[in-house]
């Protein structure tokens, strides 16, 4: 039996909180009747609360996000219905700002910003004092000195299957409207030697996975650079990934260096554009140096192995259709990583509603909340974006037609030609989701001969060049009659961790 368990659904199996282990590292004597369990938000929540109140707990914390503030409150429903006894405590990005737009009232308690000490006190007062009489407990930033690190805690299982988060620092130095990040006073830093020490035991407890979620690796160049060594020190023959999310425009020749001498498949780094267009970024407060950014993607396209992720958003203030086209056109004519587009959310607490009026900005009030309509975009045209970002993400992004996609365009608007792609896929399936591979690459394969009017024996030959790329792969039915296998050898797969970058 445990008094304490600290919980939370995660969007997938392979993913851990950190933010669970930070709470359990610093429940100090209480750690001992402490538990943490993890779920995703497909799993069914009553198996879930059954799960968690089979350990008779007195006091359940849960980390609530956007991906799963709907099933966090099924799952209080359901505790609160069989256990009413089991105080509940709530924390997480979710819900450390107002308003709240999932009803989550049946919660005994809510801890409003970083509770990594903060969650400690209030058991306390709950098990062995007196309740606060608030519910909803505001919490001022904590020292990063005064604050136990949770990597110990992260199980052999963790380490073997899921990705091991890690920080180096926290906070973000700009202001962009549309981030919660935005809301933080500074950055602070944790103690690198501290650090390194806690990656180390990583290390040789097997770690090989380490996804930093730092907003801003690369603000500090003697920090970035010294995490940088940690990884290019190790076994180059050891096979291991690191992702950082990083400036766009912050990379002098000492960062360079370091980045362009990991060996491929080592690193992945996310850039956030969100818009290349100074008269958007602009209206969202976001720093944008557009030569230093063209400057530095031509860099890590052409002098390293880095695996590049790009982010563009859909849906900003006073952006149009044809803005966010040429924003895509350029960054496909920079590099040809992966760019994920995402669609615009009002997140509570940041300051995007400001522009509501002005640019008839609606959103729904339904996670994730995502943008409906605004002055530029109408609600169909926002449909077919969404749709277009998911067949973008099923064909260019997931790197099984690396070659074949790039027929959609050739030399024309990519753009233009991949909206009219997406127009044509949704009319053959009425749907986005539950495409099997199979069924995708024939579609992309009629699509390339019978409105692109290419030759079907060299749309069959590029597409079996770019499917046979990884050992263990068979020719589909539908290309065996136009192509012979290629002769070129294939790949071995790399784990699932970073399966895009082959």
């Amino acid at each position: 039996m445990k008094k304490i368990i600290l919980t939370t659904l995660n969007s997938r199996f392979t993913h851990t909180s950190i933010a669970l282990r930070y709470l359990f590292a610093n429940l100090a004597e209480l750690r001992d009747d402490a538990l943490i369990q993890e779920f995703t938000i497909n799993d069914a929540m009553q198996s879930v609360a059954q799960k968690l109140l089979s350990h008779n707990p007195q006091i359940i914390g849960i980390g609530v996000y956007i991906w799963n503030v709907k099933e966090v409150y099924e799952l209080i429903h359901i505790i609160k219905k069989v256990s009413p006894a089991t105080k509940i405590i709530l924390g997480g990005p979710e819900v450390s700002h107002e308003p709240f737009r999932v009803n989550l009232d049946l919660a005994d308690f809510i801890i409003q910003g970083e509770g990594d000490v903060a969650f400690y006190e209030l058991c306390k007062n709950i098990l062995y004092s007196s309740e606060p009489k608030e519910k909803i407990i505001k919490m001022t930033m904590p020292s990063l000195k005064n604050i136990a690190l949770p990597y110990r805690y992260y199980s052999d299982d963790d380490i073997k299957n899921r990705y091991i988060y890690v920080e180096a620092s926290r906070g973000c130095p700009f202001e962009c409207e549309f981030c919660l990040s935005s809301m933080d006073e500074k950055v602070r830093a944790f103690d690198i030697q501290t650090l390194l020490e806690e990656f180390e035991l990583l290390w040789q407890r097997g770690a090989r996975n380490f996804k930093f979620i730092d907003r801003t690796f690369n603000l500090n160049i003697k920090t970035a650079s010294t995490l940088l060594d940690f990884f290019l020190n190790k076994d180059q023959n050891e096979p291991y990934f690191a992702h950082f999310e990083v400036v766009p425009d912050h990379f002098p020749q000492s960062l360079k260096s370091k980045i362009a001498s990991f060996k491929d498949g080592a690193l992945q780094l996310e850039i956030g554009i969100q818009t290349l267009n100074p008269e958007i970024a602009k209206n969202i407060s976001r720093v944008l140096n557009l030569p230093k950014i063209k400057e530095n993607i031509l860099f890590l396209e052409n002098e390293t192995h880095a695996h590049i992720h790009l982010d563009l958003i859909v849906g900003l203030p006073g952006e149009t259709l044809e803005s966010f086209g040429k924003n895509l056109d350029e960054l496909v004519s920079l590099s040809s990583c992966e760019i994920q587009i995402g669609i615009l959310k009002k997140l509570s607490g940041t300051y995007i509603n400001r522009h509501d009026i002005e640019h008839g900005m609606i959103y729904s009030d339904i996670p994730p909340y995502d943008v409906l309509q605004t002055s530029k975009l109408s609600f169909e045209q926002i449909g077919i974006m969404k749709r277009f970002s998911r067949f973008w993400d099923l064909t260019n992004n997931s790197g099984n037609f690396k070659q074949s996609v790039k027929l959609i365009w050739q030399d024309d608007s990519v753009f233009k030609s991949f909206y009219d792609f997406g127009l044509w896929m949704y009319e053959q399936t009425d749907s986005t989701w539950q495409i099997s591979l199979q069924r995708l690459g024939e579609l992309l394969f009629r699509y390339l001969c019978e409105i692109k009017k290419l030759s079907p024996e060299f749309v069959a030959n590029v597409m079996i060049e770019d499917m046979m790329r990884l050992e263990g792969r068979v020719v589909p039915h539908y290309l065996k009659k136009y192509a012979s296998i290629p002769s070129n050898s294939a790949k071995k797969g790399t784990s699932g961790f970073n399966k895009r970058q082959q």
